[in-house]
């Protein structure tokens, strides 16, 4: 069975690389499935499931008695463009909007289409559960430590220095300190190198959690324009921080959330020279760089930086679960004050999960669960831009993501997404208005949808519902 499974797989791979080259147009009628079936020497119904599985792609479509074509509509979609922002900072207040947003979208027979979580069935549970029980067994002291002073596990260090090697330099093991999450690496970051009323220049638009962290501790956002393709702008964030009124800057610059893009490693490279030539500190979540769609995993700011001003952030929520509540900073020059303030915040992070998750790393495993799982993202965010660009109306702009799992769907201009919500909620569906992704309340024909999950009849079906709502 497992080799029919790859086999399948294989077919689909290679028919959706022909379609994505161009070889064969919209409209343009694929190879039967007796004579795929004859040439490749497979089964009719392994044929058949690689066929699907481009439907649920949104790479071709089944016509009765005809046999399959390559889809017409997605080539008719245009990305967003990247849109002015205020030069001025702005205090942050989107909590209390969000909270709303994120709890009403977990009612009971609402899709699942706010939070950007994996659907769990995508995930090795298992694996991790087994090796809970090995490292509870074989390392008991583990339980015994004190829980206020941070401890990071060698083993686990060893494995992100290894891990670093190919895109990095590699990473000193003297930079790492383990934290609870990529939400607190980023939050400890954000202590370390600001004050309250300080500014810190953002994506725009930005991950909201962003927002709320600047939110909490007091501080302005700026928001930098930012390209759905190549990211946040270099030379507006060169003019932003020549006055020395910007005290960090906040980004995703790998598989960015809400957009999907990769900026460009020169790119990267200059704003490395530029924080180093402005002693900014530039705090970097890379938490969607193993997540890329590209053939090559791409490489962080901090692979480029040469002064230490760049702190990058991550975690395994994503790609192995979100309930382990492991992260980790590579701090650079930052690394004492965020050691510091994370003794002072929460202490030392599990050392029972840092061991499991080292030896999960140390097997091999990772990496063969991320080369089927980035294809699986992939597959899914293409299958959601497939449904949108069905449903929604056809002036509707929809992001190309080069990795992650999360889509941005631009909607004609007299569409408000917060407005729009609760009737959304009603009808099952849940996402993330755009404004909330944004200090001064941009982008609210815009939101966001989670393509974290396999895309089933339901989720077409409540795309379908979307679409209802906002038809003219």
């Amino acid at each position: 069975m497992e080799n029919e499974l790859l086999r399948y797989e294989r077919l689909a791979e290679d028919l959706g690389g022909i379609i994505v080259a161009g070889n064969l147009r919209p409209g343009e009628r694929l190879p039967s499935v007796r004579r795929l079936s004859r040439e490749r020497r497979l089964s009719v119904s392994t044929v058949l499931q690689a066929l699907r599985r481009l439907e649920d792609r949104g790479l071709v479509e089944a016509r009765p008695q005809s046999g399959y074509f390559v889809r017409h509509t997605l080539a008719r979609r245009s990305q967003p463009n990247a849109r002015s922002t205020p030069e001025a900072p702005v205090p942050v207040d989107v909590s209390q909007r969000l909270m709303r947003v994120l709890q009403t979208s977990m009612q009971p027979g609402v899709t699942p289409l706010a939070a950007a979580l994996p659907a769990c069935s995508l995930l090795p549970l298992a694996a991790l559960q087994r090796l809970y029980g090995g490292v509870a067994r074989r390392h008991p002291h583990l339980l015994e430590g004190g829980s206020h002073v941070n401890m990071d596990a060698p083993a686990l260090v060893r494995q992100l220095v290894l891990r670093s090697v190919g895109w990095a330099g590699p990473l000193a093991a003297s930079e790492f300190v383990i934290t609870n999450s990529c939400t607190e690496a980023l939050g400890l970051c954000l202590r370390a190198v600001t004050q309250p009323g300080d500014t810190v220049a953002v994506e725009s638009p930005a991950y909201y959690l962003m927002l709320q962290l600047l939110e909490t501790l007091g501080l302005k956002a700026l928001e930098i324009p930012t390209d759905p393709h190549s990211g946040l702008s270099i030379e507006a964030l060169d003019l932003a921080t020549r006055q020395g009124r910007v005290a960090a800057c906040l980004l995703v610059p790998n598989a960015s959330n809400p957009l999907g893009s990769i900026m460009p490693d020169e790119h990267k490279r200059r704003l490395a020279r530029l924080s180093a030539e402005r002693d900014l500190a530039v705090i970097e979540d890379d938490i969607y760089g193993d997540l890329h769609f590209c053939n090559e995993r791409p490489r962080p700011i901090k692979a480029f930086d040469t002064t230490g001003n760049v702190m990058l952030c991550s975690s395994f929520s994503k790609c192995l679960s979100p309930a382990l509540r492991i992260g980790f900073v590579a701090a650079g020059r930052y690394r004492a004050r965020i050691a510091l303030q994370k003794t002072i915040t929460s202490g030392a992070t599990n050392p029972v999960t840092q061991q499991v998750l080292a030896e999960y790393l140390e097997s091999g495993a990772y990496e063969r669960h991320m080369r089927g799982l980035r294809r699986t993202y992939e597959r899914q965010v293409e299958a959601m831009r497939a449904s949108v660009a069905r449903h929604l109306p056809a002036a509707t702009r929809l992001t190309a993501p080069q990795g992650g799992f999360v889509l941005w769907v631009e909607l004609p201009e007299e569409v408000d997404t917060t407005a729009l919500h609760d009737r959304a909620i009603a009808a099952g569906v849940g996402y993330v208005p755009g404004e909330l992704f944004s200090a001064s309340g941009m982008y609210r024909n815009c939101l966001r949808l989670n393509c974290g999950n396999p895309h089933t009849p339901e989720i077409e079906d409540a795309v379908r519902r979307l679409g209802a709502l906002v038809a003219p």
